[in-house]
Formats: C-alpha cells, structure tokens, sequence
C-alpha cells in the first residue's frame, strides 16, 4: 500500500484534546482485583486521567507465570466506566478477546508487540472489529520491522478502522543496556515520515522496565512531539502480580507528568525562525558531504575487493574490524561523541563495504 491512510483525527474520537499534549492512557498492567482495578481507577481520575487500561489477558514467556484473571476483569472494567466516566481499553490478542472486548462495552483495544509481529493474527483481529467503531492502537513488533509495524495497519485500515493509532514500546535487543528494551526512536522518527497521520503513544514502561527511568523516556517522546504516553499505574506496585519494577503509584505518575516539559511544535518568532533556517542550511551542507564521503569510502572499500579477490584473500577479517572499532570508539569520545554509537554507526558502514566487496 502507498500514500496515507484514511484516518480520524485523534481529536475526534472522543478521548483526547490535543494541545495540550500529552494524551495520558493510565492504568496497571494488569487487572488484578476488582479493588486493585477501582482503587487505581480512583487515584487516576483525581487528577484528570480519562483513559483507563488494564491487562485482562496476559501473554507471557513461561506457562505457569499469572497470564491475567481473563474475562471476569472485563465487568471490573466496565464498573470503572460506569463509576469513574472513564474511557476502558484494554490488549486483545485473537478475535475470541475481540468479540468479548465488544460485549462488555470496552471503549478501545491495543494489540501487543508479538501479535504485531504475526500477520495471522493481526488479520484475524481486523476481521473481527470489521463494522464497529472501536479506535485501535498497534505496538511496533518486538524486532525493528517498520514495514512489518506498517502492514498491521494496512490490515486494520482495509477493513475499515479508521481510529488508529500507534504505540511504541522499544525493542527486544541481546545487548546490555540500561533499559528494558531499546528505545530505537528512529523508527518511530520513519513511521512519522511516512504516515505523518497516525497519531503515536509512547510507552516507557516497556521501553524502561524500571520506574527509574520513566521520565526521561517520556520527555524523549514529548521532545519528539508525540501525542501521547500508555503508563503502567497500580495502585500499591510492591504486590504487583506482573511488571511490578515499572509501575508507578497514581500520585507518582502525577509528579512525573507534571514534571514533563512540553514544547511548541512552532512559533511566530521570527528571529528564531531565521537562526533554524540558518543552522538546518549548515545541517544539509554537512549532511551533502557525509554523503559524499561515505561514496568516496565505499569506492575505496570496492578497489579493496578487487585486490583481494586477485589474491585470493578473505573478504572479512576480524583481526582489522576490530582494531579499526577500536580506534573509532577512542576517536569517537575525543569528539565529544557516544563511543557505542559510533561503533553501531561504524559497523553498519563495514556491512555495506563488505557487501561492495562480494
């Protein structure tokens, strides 16, 4: 599929206003009791949040580990609606969840990571929200595959869902980083170049998997000019039956979004208008010449083929890759730069040698 799609705005679905930004879906990641779901509900609402979501089936790794209380936490839901006013959403993995979703007045669904990630699914979920007018937010896949994050909307979109929605979460990775998943913002930074009319959530409880981190990947998201944040609250986190590390207290999710600092999308000013023009001129000049120099090494790195083909000598040598990581990471920080991106940035530049090479 090409070109946009065919989208509500995010303001018209009856759930948000933007400005101001963010749009807040709060809840536990799981619906654990009917008191942990309304005492949550309650602490949410005191401050504003109108947009309740919960767990009600739980995808986990391993059999055995709590995989949610099922469709008895949907009439929890529901009394959170009747009771608070609250918008109820919740994560739907199979038209079963669907159709029950639809039964109990569940206001919207979001689709996780690994149902992303099958298109079997992702096409059955469609299917079974053809005809009704339930918005539906879909988590980038648990891998980097923006063209597969991209096809479960082609597929929500063809039968008829007009109120989407993106959410993400990060991405599994082996490395060791501080986080839970990578933020890999890039891809969000592409899904807004190519559909600039989905609207996109951020959810750092994934990305994060540690309370500690939450602000700073919420203000990333703000400072990236996101619509919104999906947030994990419970109301007493300590006894939480999953993903107790990254939840945060109703009260606690109130400082930290107070805390955010939202900046404007554009201003009148035009002093600044003219310094950003000047200093995006300087960008694309330096843009132009990395360009060119990554097309003079590519030139060099095809001589370097053709002589080690004509001397029958290996392609790849490890020995040199990593001398020259080495050195790249030493120089990187003498710039003031991040080594470990330098060496990421580095060794997509040798896989494209060595495939100029071949």
């Amino acid at each position: 599929m090409t070109g946009k799609f065919d989208l509500v705005p995010l303001n018209d679905w009856g759930f948000f206003h933007l400005p101001p930004r963010p749009c807040v879906i709060a809840g536990p990641c799981s619906a654990e009791s009917e008191a942990q779901v309304m005492e949550t509900a309650e602490g949410l609402k005191k401050f504003g949040i109108n947009v309740y979501r919960a767990g009600i089936w739980k995808p986990r790794t391993h059999p055995g580990s709590f995989e949610g209380v099922g469709t008895e936490g949907l009439k929890w839901l529901r009394e959170v609606k009747n009771r608070y006013g609250m918008r109820t959403c919740t994560e739907v993995a199979g038209e079963k969840h669907v159709f029950e979703c639809i039964k109990y007045g569940i206001d919207m669904v979001w689709l996780g990571a690994r149902t992303t990630a099958n298109p079997f699914l992702v096409q059955e979920i469609a299917e079974a929200l053809r005809d009704t007018d339930i918005p539906v937010l879909v988590k980038n896949p648990v891998n980097p595959d923006l063209d597969l994050w991209i096809g479960a909307f082609e597929r929500l979109h063809a039968q008829g869902i007009r109120k989407l929605g993106a959410i993400h979460r990060g991405v599994s990775t082996s490395q060791k980083i501080k986080y839970r998943n990578a933020p890999e913002w890039n891809m969000v930074v592409e899904l807004r170049a190519r559909h600039p009319e989905i609207p996109v959530f951020a959810d750092p409880s994934h990305m994060a998997g540690k309370r500690d981190y939450l602000q700073e990947l919420s203000q990333m998201a703000m400072d990236l000019g996101l619509e919104g944040l999906m947030v994990e609250s419970h109301c007493d986190p300590s006894c939480a039956l999953s993903d107790a590390a990254q939840q945060l207290k109703p009260s606690e999710l109130q400082n930290m979004l107070e805390s955010l600092v939202i900046r404007d999308a554009a201003t009148a000013d035009e002093a600044f208008n003219d310094t950003l023009r000047e200093l995006r001129a300087q960008i694309d000049v330096l843009d132009e010449n990395l360009l060119f120099t990554l097309a003079s090494r590519m030139k060099v790195s095809r001589q370097i083929g053709t002589l080690k083909k004509a001397n029958n000598i290996a392609i790849v040598q490890p020995g040199r890759w990593d001398a020259v990581l080495e050195k790249v990471a030493s120089s990187a920080a003498g710039y003031g730069l991040d080594p470990e991106f330098a060496k990421k940035l580095w060794n997509l530049i040798h896989e494209a040698s060595v495939a100029q090479q071949n």
